[in-house]
């Protein structure tokens, strides 16, 4: 009995570490970057639920070193929502001009009472996540290990599909560990159109978003609160993040550009 349970267990491990090699084929961030970098930036974004606006946020894009693109962001509920659901958020994240790999993350949410600092360490192998809670349990801090060299945070994320093509009908897949978790992000380019919003009008490439979870086996899981999104970008040398409009287990969320500004003169490219 006990051989059968043992050979029971190969063959399930098998089968998982099978799905787990199938799925990571099918990642396109192998591909090299095909855009100018960046220019330095700052942007104001609203979030909102339903139609209603609940939070803000800010965000800011430079390139302190040859090596290093920075992002600082912050974020806040506003209006009603803050007083129902006091929240506060700054994210820092930097990533490699030539790879567009990441290199490190922390970010910092004060929601009521409770504080939580993640920090993201990047490698050649994977990633470390650091998670601290205060008030926390006795036990201190959470540390997590995910190995993959294909790995993103949101951040890098952005900017590796900005760096893409783009063309119409074309997938991107890619692995995103956000803070805690890993994830596999599916998005698809559904074609070009005009978009309107407060910052202006856009030439815009619109995109649709899936995400699957990365189960404790490798296996891919569905998401429990993430439907899927569709995300519009400025299609032009800027690429910027104009709208998100996601579908979730509440209902309908949306993020939108509000106003941007660029600083004066732009990085040189990666060709230059």
């Amino acid at each position: 009995m006990r051989n059968v349970l043992n050979i029971l267990a190969f063959v399930l491990l098998f089968a998982g570490n099978a799905l787990a090699a199938k799925w990571e084929t099918t990642l396109t961030s192998s591909s090299p970057p095909s855009f100018p970098e960046p220019r330095p930036m700052r942007a104001k974004y609203i979030f909102g639920w339903s139609g209603f606006s609940g939070a803000m946020a800010e965000v800011r894009l430079t390139k302190p070193s040859a090596d290093r693109l920075q992002f600082e962001g912050t974020a806040q509920t506003i209006g009603l929502a803050r007083t129902l659901w006091k929240f506060d958020a700054t994210l820092s994240s930097s990533a490699n001009p030539e790879t567009l790999h990441p290199l490190e993350m922390k970010q910092v949410e004060n929601v009521r009472n409770k504080k939580t600092v993640t920090v993201l360490s990047f490698d050649s192998t994977g990633v470390t996540s650091k998670e601290t809670e205060t008030p926390g349990q006795s036990g201190g801090p959470k540390i997590r290990r995910f190995e993959s060299t294909q790995l993103f945070d949101l951040y890098s994320a952005l900017l590796y599909l900005r760096s893409q093509p783009l063309q119409e009908r074309s997938v991107q897949r890619i692995l995103v560990y956000p803070a805690t978790s890993a994830y596999v992000a599916t998005v698809t380019v559904l074609g070009r159109e005009r978009l309107t919003g407060p910052s202006g009008t856009y030439n815009a490439i619109k995109l649709d978003l899936q995400l699957s979870k990365v189960g404790k086996t490798g296996e891919l899981e569905p998401h429990r609160k993430f439907r899927r999104a569709a995300v519009w970008i400025s299609d032009d040398s800027d690429r910027l993040l104009l709208k998100i409009q996601a579908q979730i287990f509440i209902g309908t969320v949306f993020a939108e550009l509000q106003s941007v500004e660029f600083g004066k003169a732009r990085p040189a490219s990666r060709s230059e």
